[in-house]
């Protein structure tokens, strides 16, 4: 890379990193931060090529309905989600939020 080059690559740097920095004409005056990012990160795994909003729904109402007939998936669900919440009010609400809808 030739410095002319990498002179220009410095000067793209620095004025994408200050326009970053630039707070919002909203937000101006308001004492908050602005931050900007370049949108929503998924990982490879977070959604498969199968992946469909029919399916989701399909495997949601079949998740309720375990929960509802299969006390055992019950039980394990509660151990997973409400297990390693250590504070004694919340693991109450989290074991509670089980028996909303029945």
């Amino acid at each position: 890379m030739d410095n002319k080059t990498l002179r220009w690559a410095i000067v793209a740097i620095v004025s994408v990193t200050t326009i970053a920095a630039v707070p919002s004409a909203d937000a101006q005056g308001t004492g908050r931060a602005v931050v900007v990012t370049n949108g929503p990160q998924t990982d490879p795994g977070d959604v498969s090529p199968a992946w469909s909003a029919r399916r989701n729904v399909i495997e949601s109402k079949n998740y309720d309905r375990l929960l509802e007939t299969d006390s055992a998936f019950r039980q394990a669900r509660i151990r997973k989600e409400c297990g390693p919440i250590n504070d004694r009010q919340l693991h109450a609400s989290c074991v509670a939020s089980f028996n909303q809808g029945r």
